[in-house]
């Protein structure tokens, strides 16, 4: 298992969303050069940068700092069955990595 810190998931999840960090930027009222020393960890963000930016990718703050091993999923606006669907799927997902 690799054991990514906050510079890197920040980056990742930048660039799955396929967001450049002048985009980003403009987003969220925060720097170029603030958020590039996030990403290569020569700066911490402060709070109010951390949930914006977890808000922003649609991650927990625990998840940035490496505190929750999974990424959670925003289900508001689903209906209780179309959470259970999305919940049996990632359990016959977990059941087939385990079998092969």
């Amino acid at each position: 298992m690799e054991i990514l810190g906050i510079g890197d998931r920040l980056r990742n999840l930048r660039t799955s969303k396929k967001l450049s960090l002048k985009q980003v930027s403009a987003r969220l009222g925060i720097s170029v050069s603030s958020l590039s020393a996030y990403e290569l960890e020569e700066k911490k963000p402060s709070y109010k940068n951390l949930l914006m930016l977890a808000r922003l990718y649609d991650v927990s703050c625990d998840y940035l700092i490496g505190k929750a091993e999974g990424r959670t999923l925003d289900v508001s606006g689903l209906t209780e069955r179309e959470i259970d669907s999305i919940a049996e799927i990632i359990s016959i997902l977990k059941e087939s990595r385990n079998q092969g």
